[in-house]
């Protein structure tokens, strides 16, 4: 469904600042990639070349970025509050993104017979398998070769894709969505020295997942060794994550790829750990923290606060510190050049 450019600002809550050769867009792209049909945005300033430079049609941009330097009069300009948000509403009128939900159970598919569902409400597809005594709320989809383990219980409306697995009595909240192949449930990394031998200790323990959580591709969750793992409401897992027993994330978190938290370590809630971010164990990361990539946390982090560095540091002071060892080699090279100058004014001096 193509869209006029009063429609386009009526849907994003925007303000048409500039017309442009185009009034009337079929598609979206990003701003190097977009041509005289499509609608871009510009959502980072690490991309105003591409913007100067684009052949898009209309491009959403920030409020007051239309006062400088902007591509050709060819194109449209519209102001939004925030530009990657507003093209999101754009993506969600150009490409449909709900699923084609048809409630049944799959020929193919396993379910326990005293496992609790209405097969009129809920889809198990191929290869699924629903054990003893789980709970499957209404509106909620299975993928193809997941598990559903011994007494779970999940939520309404939830989207368990393909191969994903959820170990016995976990607890999944409403609309959680679990992405191919993550495990939630699996054991703890715990085991005693005992004559010499590692011996592992029972993880008894669950993962509860509560309302709207969100958990990446081939993330995994291990149950508690007692009590329970807990990620927050409305918390977003990304990939390949590790999450560690009786870890207790906060509401609304972030955590991005590749990202780990150690046993019992804790964050609280709107906290970020960003790509490769690590938390050691029996650690808290307190509200609204942000640890930028590759920061590893070994003691409490106070909230409001940015980090950066192993160890994790304010994160100016941790530049301050990259930023006097960048300028080593040119002081080695003057401390060398010094010692020549004083090797030179001692061996005038002895020749005296």
């Amino acid at each position: 469904m193509k869209l006029t450019l009063q429609e386009l600002a009526d849907l994003t809550g925007g303000k048409i600042v500039r017309s442009g050769a185009i009034s009337e867009f079929a598609g979206m792209g990003a701003l190097d990639e977009a041509e005289q049909l499509d609608v871009s945005f510009l959502g980072n300033e690490k991309y105003h070349q591409d913007y100067l430079e684009t052949e898009a049609g209309v491009v959403l941009i920030p409020l007051g970025i239309a006062s400088g330097a902007c591509p050709c009069d060819s194109v449209a300009l519209v102001e939004v509050e925030n530009p990657s948000l507003a093209f999101a509403q754009v993506v969600k009128h150009f490409v449909t993104t709900t699923r084609d939900f048809i409630p049944g159970v799959a020929v193919g598919a396993i379910v326990a017979d005293d496992a609790t569902l209405d097969i009129s409400k809920v889809c198990i597809k191929a290869g699924a398998i629903v054990e003893s005594g789980a709970v499957i709320g209404d509106g909620s989809e299975v993928g193809a070769g997941s598990v559903v383990g011994a007494g779970v219980q999940v939520g309404k409306d939830c989207l368990i894709h393909a191969n994903a697995t959820i170990r016995e009595q976990c607890i999944l909240g409403d609309r959680v969505i679990l992405q191919p192949g993550c495990v939630i449930g699996s054991d703890g990394y715990g085991y005693e020295l005992i004559d010499g031998k590692h011996v592992k200790v029972d993880q008894v323990g669950i993962v509860v997942l509560e309302n709207d959580v969100e958990i990446g591709a081939n993330t995994t969750i291990d149950r508690a060794r007692f009590g329970k793992t807990v990620i927050g409401e409305g918390s977003k897992i990304d990939n390949l994550v590790q999450i560690a027993h009786n870890v207790r994330i906060g509401k609304h978190c972030l955590v991005v790829a590749q990202s780990g938290m150690a046993g019992s370590s804790t964050l609280g809630n709107y906290v970020t750990l960003a790509a490769q971010a690590g938390v050691g164990g029996h650690i808290k990361i307190h509200d609204r923290a942000v640890l930028t990539a590759q920061t590893g946390a070994l003691k409490d982090l106070k909230g409001d606060m940015v980090y950066k560095g192993m160890p994790a540091r304010p994160l100016r002071e941790e530049q301050k510190k990259l930023a006097h060892i960048a300028r080593l080699p040119k002081l080695a090279q003057e401390v060398k050049n010094l010692r020549a100058r004083l090797d030179q004014l001692e061996s005038g001096q002895s020749s005296e």
